[in-house]
């Protein structure tokens, strides 16, 4: 287990800080990434994953990737080949703001609040996605990516997957937002729930809440995942029963990433306001305290979780866990009942409308 405490978080990218690190630095002449020897029996490598337990640098979507990138190098430089980073780490998470939304009303400040939240968004594809894809593979990672993701004028929930050659592999979009987050958030459908095989284990996520949505979790065994990604905003302590039923549950790994974030962090009133608590917070207050964790398939705490403030959290994922953990309890294999119970998944777009003459199209291109 290792927990890097991140003292100071506007440290230059192209300055490192070793002294930061609680383990050992790599010495110059060894290698700088780590290998997987996936030759002969691959259910028995080991993998060095982390997750980032960072904030968000609030409607600076050019800022917030810089600061991933320095925490993508300290993660890369400790030897790690997979790195999750939380929910909307990108475009940010706004916790506490209400867009000025009552029942039959918008006000116009939530609609401006609303119009700075859309101009920090990304699109996928587009020029922050290259950056990302540039960064894995700069640094030889696995990269899995929350953030806030711009189609038109719907904005997503979503998680960005790269490889550590950098290349963009997919998507997942959150299918179900969770209370107000609906006024913000568009619907995902189920053609964004990919669970992506790598040379490192078979990769998927599902973001906070969905990872109470037993239905989901299920498709995402019956994908095969090992490595379980649950990006969340949630910090409360219950979050951990979640997260270690999953991993008992799907016999899998699950890397649980969330913010670390201070009122500070955050926009200062009133360009932006915490309904209903700005008046008790100061400026040191902490708004969303982490939780960050790192869970095995039997269900043994291998990393966090953390409470105490932004850190890189990595554990060494021994794939043979998962085998012997499927031996107990295989979900969607010998501990199932097809006959009894079963799923049925749409996993094709979800389109509001279809244009015939695109179909035609595509026809004659065909013939």
């Amino acid at each position: 287990m290792q927990t890097t405490p991140l003292a100071d978080k506007h440290i230059d990218v192209s300055t490192p800080k070793n002294e930061m690190s609680l383990v050992p630095a790599l010495q110059p002449d060894g290698p700088l990434f780590a290998e997987v020897d996936m030759g002969g029996d691959a259910s028995s490598a080991t993998v060095r994953a982390t997750v980032v337990q960072a904030s968000t640098v609030f409607y600076d979507t050019p800022a917030t990737l810089d600061k991933a990138e320095r925490l993508l190098a300290e993660a890369a430089g400790y030897g790690s080949q997979l790195v999750v980073f939380p929910e909307a780490f990108i475009g940010g998470y706004p916790r506490g703001s209400n867009f000025g939304v009552t029942i039959g009303n918008r006000n116009a400040k939530g609609k401006e609040e609303f119009r700075k939240y859309h101009a920090s968004a990304i699109d996928v594809p587009g020029p922050e996605v290259d950056r990302l894809a540039l960064m894995a593979g700069k640094y030889k990672v696995y990269l899995v990516m929350g953030v806030i993701e711009r189609d038109g004028y719907t904005l997503y929930c979503t998680v960005l997957f790269f490889d550590s050659q950098g290349r963009f592999l997919g998507k997942h979009r959150k299918i179900m937002p969770t209370a107000l987050e609906r006024i913000i958030w568009g619907f995902g459908d189920g053609s964004t729930i990919p669970v992506f095989e790598t040379p490192i284990g078979k990769i998927g996520a599902a973001i906070c809440w969905e990872n109470r949505m037993p239905l989901l979790r299920t498709a995402m065994y019956a994908k095969g995942i090992e490595i379980y990604c649950a990006p969340t905003a949630d910090s409360r302590d219950v979050w951990q029963a979640s997260m270690t039923h999953i991993a008992l549950e799907g016999g899998c790994f699950v890397l649980s990433a969330n913010q670390f974030c201070r009122r500070k962090d955050y926009p200062p009133p009133p360009e932006y306001m915490f309904s209903g608590t700005e008046e008790e917070l100061t400026p040191d207050s902490v708004v969303c305290a982490g939780g960050s964790v790192i869970i095995s398939p039997s269900g043994a705490i291998l990393a966090g979780p953390n409470y105490d403030g932004e850190a890189l959290i990595s554990a060494d994922l021994d794939l043979g866990e998962i085998v012997r953990a499927k031996f107990d309890f295989d979900v969607v294999g010998h501990y199932s009942r097809p006959e009894v119970l079963s799923l049925i998944v749409r996993d094709h777009p979800a389109k509001p409308v279809t244009f015939t003459s695109s179909s035609e199209k595509t026809e004659e291109a065909h013939k």
